[in-house]
Formats: C-alpha cells, structure tokens, sequence
C-alpha cells in the first residue's frame, strides 16, 4: 500500500466550513501531547462518565508499548496500548480490538473503552485500545498507512499471546472504522470474526464534500483515500452497524446509510438512534441497552 500523508489543508478545510467538528477538530493531528495516562483520574472533556459499577480493577488494566512499522518504513515507531482484563486468558477469551476516533488520545475514550468491557458482566471480554502514532504517548507522525500499521502491531501482539481469528471482534468508532474496514478487507495476519461500526464515515471524499458544503473534488482539500464504502463490500463477516439518526458530523445518510448498503455479507444488523449525535450514541440509546446490543451480536 503507498503511503499517504495527511493533508494539513484537510484539516483546516474541514474547521473552517463544518460546525459540528468539535470532535473531530484535532484530525490526524499530534498536538496532544500528555506526560502519562491518568485513566479514570483523566480530568479532561469525555463524552460521558459512567459511574462506580463500571469501574475496572487496576490488577485488570495493563499499559504497555508496541512496536509499529509500516510496509514502507525503515524503522518502527513505539505506540502504547491499553489491555483491559485477564491478560493470562487471552488465548482463551473474547476480545475486542477497539479503535477509537479522532479526538485527544485514550484517555479521552477510556470511558468508552471500561462500557465495552463491562458487555455482558464485567471483563466477559477482553479489550484492546492503542493510541494512534502522534496521539497520547505514542510516538511518529499521524499517517493514514500508520494508523493502519498500528492498529496492526495490536493484533499482531494479540495473535503472539494465543488468541485465534474465531475470538477476535473489531470495534471501530468515527476515524477508527477506517483501520477497522480496511485491516477486516485486507490482512492476512488476522481476520475478525465479527466487526462493529459506531457512526463510520463513507470515504474522506464524502467526508470533504459534506463539510465543506461545496461541490469539489476531495483531493482539492485532502490526498486521504480512505474508502470505507468501497471496503466493506469485501467483508462478509457478521456486521452491527450503529449511527444517530442527528448526526450533524457525519450524516446517517450520506455516510452509514451507504457502508451498510454496501456491505455483501448476509449477516448485517442496523441500529439507529434517534436523538444521537456524533458522540451520543451510548448515553443517548442508554449503557444498558448499549451493553445488550454489543452482547447479543457477538454471541449470535
């Protein structure tokens, strides 16, 4: 695969004509430097804050790094992850690889990260989170072919500790249905058993061409070729999609509503909240319900 830098032009195109950026605002950008994880002492903007019943034992929750090279480089870049449960069952366990979007680094999703590992009853499965290259403490430059790189290191450091394609569910939000498409459509180190996407984006084009409002070509703003429509129509494994109906970011209609369309596969299951915004969709459908739709679709 060719490597694809990030447009900084993209960046500022997407801020000046889009309103609804707030969570994306930091797109494949690096500023976000921290010091350490902090995790639930993390007093930065989340989403949501779930309360003490959610709450994961430290003995559960191992920080660690990895190293990442993509196909074209010459040297690895150290990214850090975050394993929630059991690491001495991961050969035997469930896990969900969770690729999280634009926003800060995992600290901004731990809250999301500790809802996913309390489906079923709390640690039923492991998960996985990195930080992207240039978010949180991981080192390097935000690439789109590193991003797919990292993500990548992720299984592979799975894959080492025993566990088998059947046990392994990818989980992608916003940005991170593009890893999530593109390593389920592509790699031939891991493949999912089952994939979920929570408001996934049609392609960089339509992403552009919907913030921008205006009818030009997409590699005017961006060089990105992220096409996660195009993707999914290689995918037949079980597929749970998840948009808001009010997503003001990336519309259900021109971006959700396509993925789905387009995805081969027979075992598809749709969930539209209405009410939901870009970011809203576990306190807006409710973490309970939330937790149930995740459990029934990976024990179907």
């Amino acid at each position: 695969m060719k490597k694809k830098n990030i447009s900084v032009t993209f960046v500022l195109s997407l801020s000046i004509f889009s309103s609804c950026l707030r969570l994306d605002a930091n797109l494949f950008n690096n500023d976000n430097t921290i010091k350490q994880y902090l995790y639930d002492d993390y007093k930065g903007e989340v989403d949501f804050i779930l309360d003490s019943s959610y709450k994961i034992p430290s003995s559960l929750i191992t920080e660690f790094t990895l190293n990442s090279q993509a196909d074209e480089e010459n040297n690895s870049t150290v990214i850090y992850a975050v394993y929630i449960g059991d690491m001495s069952k991961i050969s035997t366990d469930t896990v969900i690889v969770y690729n999280h979007g634009t926003r800060d680094h995992n600290d901004f999703y731990w809250q999301r990260a500790k809802l996913m590992a309390n489906t079923g009853w709390k640690n039923r499965f492991g998960v996985l989170m990195i930080d992207y290259r240039g978010y949180g403490l991981s080192q390097g430059k935000p690439t789109e072919e590193g991003m797919y790189a990292d993500v990548t290191a992720g299984l592979q450091w799975l894959k080492l500790k025993g566990l088998s394609n059947e046990r392994l569910v990818m989980y992608g939000f916003s940005l991170g249905s593009a890893p999530t498409c593109e390593l389920a459509a592509n790699s031939g180190m891991m493949t999912p058993s089952k994939i979920i996407l929570e408001a996934p984006f049609a392609s960089s084009a339509v992403m552009v061409q919907d913030a921008a409002k205006l009818n030009l070509p997409a590699s005017y703003f961006t060089d990105l070729k992220i096409d996660n429509a195009e993707e999914i129509k290689k995918i037949k494994k079980p597929f749970l999609w998840m948009h808001g109906i009010d997503d003001s970011f990336l519309s259900i209609t021109s971006h959700g509503e396509i993925i789905f369309k387009n995805y081969s596969g027979t075992n598809g299951v749709p969930v539209r909240i209405t009410g939901a915004e870009h970011g809203t969709i576990p306190q807006t459908l409710g973490f309970r319900e939330y937790n149930n739709t995740l459990l029934n679709f990976i024990l179907k």
